[in-house]
């Protein structure tokens, strides 16, 4: 019995599983256009999925909304007005709920941003990746860096006060100087958040069955240092290991994610946390991932493929695999809130966690160090270790909120 009093946050998470090209380094839930696109099947599936649903969630209140992909932005702002003129008919979606879309600049013009917005979105992730063009190239990108200032230029033009960059470094042949023109040309246009991580290779990508020559460790480690300084000074905080935000703009959704908020997922392949309180359970839920199955699926209302009820194990090892990403750590109480177990239950990694400097565990608050920032995979694994040793398999969801595009 957990004793669960309340339920957290929650969020709505929409997968939109196609985009125009399939990049060479993405390992999410994303299929190459091949024909035209079920635009109204697709809402009417979606649509099915949420009323499947509805049950898990009355009468609590949807604090933000995440469109991910594939490529939400090749689907019409038609398609997203009546998405969410439903979607409000159905769920408690706050007034002022910060609410995202993911878009490629090749996928953009002004009539479309214009229609975004007026539909209702209120903050965009463009994902740019690069400003050169030798690395879009390399990236599989189907934009250009011109192209993708344009779609920043066309994005305000269109109303958008609100716009994440995605920026990737350590691209394959990339120099320090090159990496950090990127950053001055994305300070340049000064958006309100920063997205910025390091390429890895993911298995089942084109990468991984024939890797890319990448710059060394000390490059990649130079290229961050100074991108995060000059990223610094231009007045954004870093408040996870891959987000930097001016003040006030940090993306809601992505923080209730990493608090160990629930969220619903619904789309093709998306994954939800849910917390039941009239039975004392927490669950994820996995919808079917093909969209062709999932179109099938959904007007049988079968999309759900995977039921799972977390477990004490679970609950303390997803908790802290989420929360030590964020940068000022969490206040303690929050983790005893969240899975309703009190901390010592990860005492032993977290003491490991202290003694090789990853962490710093006050009375009242849990942080990494900047060593710990540094070498975050290393502090992670002290948990996923103590799961292995209990032939624990916690099941993860997806990285919802997806760099992507």
């Amino acid at each position: 019995m957990l004793n669960l009093i309340s339920p957290p946050p929650l969020s709505l998470y929409i997968h939109i599983p196609w985009c125009v090209q399939k990049c060479p380094y993405c390992d999410f839930n994303s299929h190459a256009i091949k024909s035209e696109l079920p635009e109204a099947q697709y809402l009417q599936a979606l649509l099915n999925d949420l009323e499947q649903d509805l049950p898990r969630i009355w009468g609590r209140r949807v604090q933000s909304v995440f469109i991910g992909g594939g490529t939400p932005s090749v689907l019409s702002p038609e398609f997203y007005e009546r998405l969410f003129s439903a979607l409000r008919a159905l769920l408690a979606v706050n007034v002022n709920a910060e609410i995202t879309l993911e878009a490629n600049p090749g996928t953009i013009d002004y009539e479309r941003f214009k229609g975004f917005r007026e539909a209702g979105i209120n903050r965009l992730s463009i994902g740019v990746q690069s400003f050169n063009d030798r690395h879009l190239q390399s990236l599989g990108r189907i934009h250009s860096a011109n192209q993708a200032i344009k779609a920043f230029e066309v994005a305000r033009n269109a109303g958008f006060t609100n716009i994440n960059l995605d920026l990737m470094f350590g691209l394959p042949s990339q120099s320090v100087e090159e990496g950090l023109r990127d950053i001055e040309q994305a300070l340049m246009l000064n958006p309100e958040h920063f997205s910025y991580y390091q390429l890895t290779i993911e298995p089942n990508t084109f990468f991984h069955a024939k890797p890319p020559s990448l710059p060394d460790d000390d490059l990649i480690y130079e290229m961050q240092q100074e991108a995060q300084q000059r990223i610094a000074g231009r007045g954004f905080e870093q408040y996870e290991i891959s987000a930097y935000a001016k003040p006030g703009k940090r993306c809601a959704h992505n923080c209730n994610y990493w608090e160990f908020g629930d969220y619903l997922g619904i789309g093709a392949g998306a994954h939800s946390k849910l917390t039941d309180v009239a039975q004392q359970k927490i669950i994820r839920l996995v919808k079917e991932k093909h969209p062709r199955e999932y179109l099938s699926k959904a007007a049988q209302s079968g999309v759900i493929i995977s039921e799972h009820v977390l477990n004490r194990h679970d609950l303390a090892i997803e908790f802290m695999l989420n929360a030590l990403r964020l940068t000022e750590g969490f206040p303690a109480v929050l983790f005893s809130e969240r899975t309703r177990l009190p901390i010592t239950v990860v005492e032993a990694p977290l003491r490991q966690a202290e003694q090789q400097g990853l962490i710093e565990w006050g009375l009242h608050t849990v942080r990494p160090t900047d060593k710990g920032k540094l070498f975050l995979n290393n502090l992670l694994e002290l948990f996923l270790q103590r799961a292995k040793n209990k032939k624990l398999r916690p099941e993860l969801p997806d990285p919802l909120f997806q760099h992507s595009q």
